[in-house]
C-alpha cells in the first residue's frame, strides 16, 4: 500500500490543472432580499458551507447575484454595500462577520463630500487597513493585525482540524516558535521563544498562558491538551504579555477561540476516523458538533463531544507485552448562549476531558527501537474540567465583558524507580539502597534490589478566575482597555514510594495564591503611519502553601517557610509602529512578565523559590499582507533577560526539586514568510534561531555545576534552531473540493535541564505529513500520512527520573501512521 501511494497522489496532482479549468465557476441565480433568506440559497447552489458570526446580520439587505462566477465574487456582490464580509475559512466553507470600520486609505484625489464623515479625513496619510484585516482579538481592543507592534500568529481552526485532529500537536507542527516537552498527553509542558524552566509537572507557573477564549485554563499545572474540535482560530502571540495577561505568560500565550452557537441555523456534523500504525496497533477517532437554536429570541447551544484512541507501538519484553502505550482520549464541550434582550449576552458553558495512557511513551536508549524495559506498568492519567459563565454588552462603540470560571485539573503519573544497578549511598542524583531503606524503616521491612519499585505522584488544582474589562475596539486611530482580574488557585502534590505490595508516603506540598489585579492598555495613532501603545498593570498577589506527610517537629521548623506572604508586581509595556511604505511595518515593543514564587518540596523538607522575571525587548518587520498580496514575511529579533529563574533539578534522593537556579539571558531571531504564486497555491516557511546562557547560578547549582562543567550553560527544553515548512493546494476537481497539504519540521538539539541527571540531548529530528481531503461542504473523505519517513528522532530525554544504572530514555516520534476519516453534515 505504501508503495504505490506515491504513485496514486502523482497521478490525482497531475489531473488538477484540467479537471480545475473545467470546473472554475459556478452558475447562480439569487435574488435581493435579507441575509436569512438569500444565503441559504446561494450556500447550495455554491456547495459550500457560510456560517454569520453575528445574529444580527442575518436582517442585513443584500443584493441579488445573478451569473456564472467564482463563489468568492458571488459573495462578494451579495454582500456590497452592506456592513457585512466574507472571510474564508477553507476550501469549503467561509464565515460571514461584521466588518470592522475602516482608517480611510491615503488618496491623491479629492475626497468625495459626504455629511459628517466618521472616518479621519481622507486627504490624510495613515497607516492603510487591507479590505480583509484579520483582527487580533487577544489584543482586547480587536487590533487589526495591521497596526499590532509584535508577532501573531493565526491559526485558522478549519486548518487545525484538516487531516485529523490532534490537539497541541496540531499547533506544534504549524508554528516553528512553539516548542513543548513530550512526556504524554496532558502532561507536557509548553515554550515560547525560548522561554522554557523545566521537563517536570512541579509547583513552577506554566511559561506560557493558555485560554480558551478569555478563559485561563490553567495556572501552575501542565497543558491539558484540550482537544480542538469546532474551533475559528487559534491566536498566539510571542514574548511577554504581563500588562494583558499578567503572571505566567513569560514567554506569550495561546488562545484559542471556540465555535460561538448560532441562534440562526441548526446544524449537526460528524467525523469518524481509523488509522494503521507502522509496527503498532490502530486506532480510531470518532467526534460529534451540533448547534441547536433554542426558541425564536436568539437562544442556542452549542455542543461538541469526541472519543479517540492512540494505537500503542512500544514493547516491553520484561513483561512480555507489545504495544503498551495505547492513549484514550474523551471529551466534550457545551455553551448555551442566551440573549437577554438590550444588548446582552450571557453564556453557559463547560468543558471536560479525560485522558488515560495505558503506560510509557519513552524507550530505553540500550534496548532494541521501540522497546522499553521496565518491570512496571508506568500509566498515567489526566482528568480535566471547567465551568464558565461570560456576560458581553456593546452600546456606544464600547465593549464589556465579564469573563469568570471554575477549573479543577488532575493529574496521576507513576515513574519507575527501580535500579538495577545501584549507585553508591549518597551520591548526587541517586535513590540508593540507603535511601529507600530508610524510607520503609517504619515498616520493619528490608526492600530487594530484584523487587521493583515506583513513584506514584497526584496533582490536584482547583482554580477560580473571574476578569471584567471595558474596552474601545481600535478605530479612528483609538483604542483602549481597562480591567480588573481575580485568581485563587490551590495546588496539592503528593507522591508515595511503592515498594512490592508496600507503599510508604513521602513529603507532599500545597501551594495556594489570590491575586488581585488591575491593567490598562491604549493604542493611539500619533502621527500619519505612526501608532503607539502602552500599558501598565499592577498585581497584588497572597502567596502561602504547608508541607503534607512530614513529621510535626519538621513541619513546626519550617513555619517560617511555609507562612503567608504577599507579593506586589508592576508590570510596564510600550511600543511603536510605523509604514514608511505602503504594505511595510517597522515595530519595537518593550514587555515585561513574571511568575509569583511558592513551595517546593527537598527531601524531607519544604523550601521557598522566589518568583521571577523577565524584561523583554523586540525590534522587527513586516512585509506584504496576509491574504491581500501574494507575498508577505516577518522577520523579529528579541533579547529576554531572565532573573531567578524557576527551574527543576534532582534531588539528593532522585526526586525532582524546584529551585531558582539563577539568572539567564535569551536573544531568539525568527521568521516567517508565505508565497502564494496562484490563488490556489501557497507556500510557507517559518524558523527560529534560539541563543541562551544561564548565568551567575545559585549556590546550590553551582556545586552542581562543579562536578558538570560546560552542562548547564543553556536553559533546557529549548532548541538552538528549527525549521518548518508547508505546500497547500486548493481546486475543484468536477463538482468537488480538493485539498492537499504537506509539512516537514526540523526540530534542532536541546538539552532536557539542569544537572548530571537531567543533561541528556535530546530533538535534533525531522517531522513530516501528508494530508488530502476531498469533498464539499456536506461530506468529505480525508487521507492523512504522518511520519512519512518512520524516522525515530528522540523528542524528549525524559522517562524518568531515576536513571542511575540506567542508559537513559528517549520518546520517539509515533511511526508511520495512516488514517482514513469521513465527516458529514446536515
Amino acid at each position: 500500500m505504501t508503495g504505490r501511494l506515491p504513485l496514486v497522489v502523482a497521478a490525482v496532482m497531475l489531473s488538477l490543472p484540467v479537471q480545475a479549468a473545467a470546473a472554475e465557476e459556478r452558475a447562480f441565480d439569487v435574488p435581493k432580499g435579507n441575509l436569512s433568506n438569500t444565503l441559504p440559497l446561494l450556500s447550495r447552489q455554491a456547495g459550500v458551507s457560510i456560517s454569520v458570526v453575528d445574529a444580527k446580520l442575518w436582517e442585513a439587505h443584500v443584493k441579488r447575484v445573478r451569473g456564472r462566477m467564482s463563489v468568492e465574487e458571488a459573495i462578494r456582490r451579495m454582500l456590497a454595500g452592506s456592513d457585512a464580509r466574507a472571510v474564508r475559512v477553507s476550501a469549503t466553507s467561509w464565515r460571514i462577520e461584521r466588518r470592522p470600520p475602516r482608517i480611510a486609505r491615503r488618496s491623491t484625489s479629492p475626497p468625495s463630500p459626504a455629511p459628517q464623515p466618521r472616518a479621519r479625513e481622507p486627504a490624510r496619510d495613515t497607516i492603510a487597513r487591507p479590505q480583509d484585516e484579520i483582527i487580533v482579538t487577544a489584543s482586547k481592543t480587536d487590533l487589526p493585525y495591521s497596526h499590532l507592534a509584535g508577532v501573531a500568529s493565526m491559526l485558522d481552526g478549519g486548518d487545525l482540524a484538516f487531516g485529523g485532529e490532534r490537539g497541541m500537536d496540531s499547533i506544534l507542527s504549524r508554528v516553528a516558535t512553539v516548542s513543548s516537552t513530550h512526556l504524554g498527553s496532558g502532561r507536557n509542558k509548553l515554550f515560547i521563544r525560548g522561554i522554557a524552566d523545566s521537563s517536570f509537572t512541579g509547583p513552577t507557573q506554566a511559561t506560557v498562558g493558555q485560554y480558551m477564549g478569555d478563559i485561563r485554563l490553567s495556572y501552575n499545572a501542565p497543558d491539558p491538551d484540550l482537544r480542538l474540535y469546532d474551533v475559528d482560530n487559534v491566536e498566539i502571540l510571542e514574548g511577554p504579555q504581563g500588562t494583558l495577561y499578567g503572571a505566567g505568560s513569560l514567554g506569550g500565550i495561546i488562545r484559542v477561540t471556540p465555535k460561538a452557537p448560532d441562534p440562526r441555523a441548526m446544524s449537526v456534523q460528524a467525523i469518524a476516523g481509523i488509522s494503521l500504525t507502522q509496527h503498532g496497533d490502530p486506532g480510531g477517532d470518532i467526534a460529534t458538533i451540533a448547534n441547536l437554536p433554542v426558541g425564536d429570541n436568539g437562544h442556542a447551544l452549542r455542543l461538541v463531544g469526541y472519543m479517540l484512541t492512540d494505537g500503542g507501538y512500544i514493547d516491553n519484553p520484561l513483561r512480555g507485552q507489545n504495544d503498551i502505550n495505547r492513549v484514550h482520549v474523551r471529551g466534550g464541550r457545551g455553551t448555551f448562549r442566551f440573549d437577554a434582550g438590550n444588548d446582552w449576552t450571557v453564556d453557559l458553558g463547560g468543558v471536560y476531558q479525560a485522558i488515560t495512557a495505558d503506560d510509557a511513551q519513552f524507550v530505553s536508549k540500550d534496548a532494541p527501537p521501540l522497546n522499553l524495559r521496565s518491570m512496571v506498568e508506568q500509566n498515567a492519567t489526566a482528568r480535566y474540567g471547567m465551568g464558565t459563565l461570560v456576560l458581553m454588552k456593546d452600546w456606544d462603540g464600547l465593549h464589556f465583558q465579564s469573563s469568570n470560571a471554575w477549573i479543577t485539573h488532575r493529574l496521576f503519573e507513576r515513574f519507575d524507580a527501580s535500579l538495577r544497578n545501584p549507585p553508591p549511598p549518597g551520591s548526587i542524583g541517586s535513590a540508593g539502597a540507603v535511601d529507600v531503606a530508610r524510607l520503609f524503616a517504619p515498616l520493619d521491612v528490608q526492600p530487594m534490589a530484584e523487587v521493583p519499585r515506583v513513584l506514584d505522584q497526584h496533582n490536584a488544582t482547583r482554580m477560580f478566575v473571574s476578569e471584567n474589562r471595558l474596552s474601545r475596539p481600535y478605530r479612528d486611530g483609538l483604542g483602549w482597555v481597562i480591567g480588573a482580574s481575580f485568581v485563587d488557585n490551590r495546588t496539592q502534590q503528593k507522591r508515595a514510594f511503592g515498594y512490592g505490595g508496600l507503599r510508604a508516603t513521602l513529603p507532599g506540598v500545597t501551594n495556594q495564591i489570590t491575586e488581585f489585579t488591575g491593567y490598562a492598555e491604549a493604542t493611539v495613532e500619533l502621527l500619519p503611519n505612526l501608532i503607539a501603545s502602552g500599558g501598565l498593570r499592577l498585581s497584588r498577589a497572597r502567596l502561602g502553601g504547608s508541607a503534607e506527610g512530614v513529621s510535626f517537629d519538621i513541619v513546626e521548623a519550617g513555619r517560617a517557610t511555609t507562612a503567608y506572604r504577599n507579593e506586589t508586581d508592576l508590570l510596564p509595556s510600550f511600543s511603536l509602529l510605523a509604514a514608511p511604505f505602503r504594505n511595510v511595518r517597522l515595530y519595537a515593543r518593550y514587555q515585561e512578565g513574571f511568575r509569583p514564587g511558592g513551595l517546593a518540596i527537598d527531601r524531607d523538607f519544604v523550601r521557598r523559590f522566589r518568583n521571577d522575571r523577565v524584561r523583554t525587548w523586540e525590534g522587527g518587520i513586516r512585509v506584504g499582507q496576509r491574504g491581500e498580496t501574494p507575498f508577505d514575511a516577518s522577520v523579529s529579533i528579541s533579547h529576554s533577560d531572565w532573573r531567578d529563574i524557576q527551574a527543576d533539578f534532582i534531588d539528593g534522593n532522585g526526586f525532582p526539586t524546584t529551585a531558582n537556579i539563577g539568572d539567564g539571558r535569551i536573544t531568539s531571531l525568527s521568521g516567517a514568510v508565505a508565497v502564494r504564486p496562484t490563488s490556489a497555491l501557497t507556500f510557507e516557511l517559518g524558523a527560529v534561531y534560539n541563543h541562551s546562557r544561564v548565568e551567575k547560578l545559585a549556590p546550590a547549582i553551582a556545586l552542581i555545576a562543579q562536578a558538570t562543567p560546560g552542562r548547564l550553560g543553556r536553559i533546557p527544553n529549548v532548541a538552538s534552531h528549527a525549521v518548518r515548512g508547508s505546500v497547500n493546494y486548493v481546486t475543484l476537481v468536477g463538482e468537488e473540493d480538493l485539498r492537499l497539504n504537506g509539512w516537514a519540521n526540523y526540530v534542532g538539539p536541546s538539552r532536557l535541564g539542569i544537572g548530571p541527571v537531567l543533561g541528556e540531548s535530546q530533538g535534533d529530528y525531522i517531522d513530516t505529513g501528508l494530508a488530502m481531503r476531498v469533498g464539499n461542504a456536506r461530506r468529505g473523505l480525508s487521507f492523512t500520512l504522518t511520519n512519512v519517513f518512520d524516522s525515530r528522532g528522540n523528542r524528549f530525554s525524559l522517562g524518568t527520573p531515576f536513571v542511575e544504572g540506567n542508559e537513559g530514555f528517549m520518546t520517539p516520534l509515533r511511526p508511520r501512521t495512516i488514517r482514513i476519516a469521513v465527516d458529514v453534515a446536515y
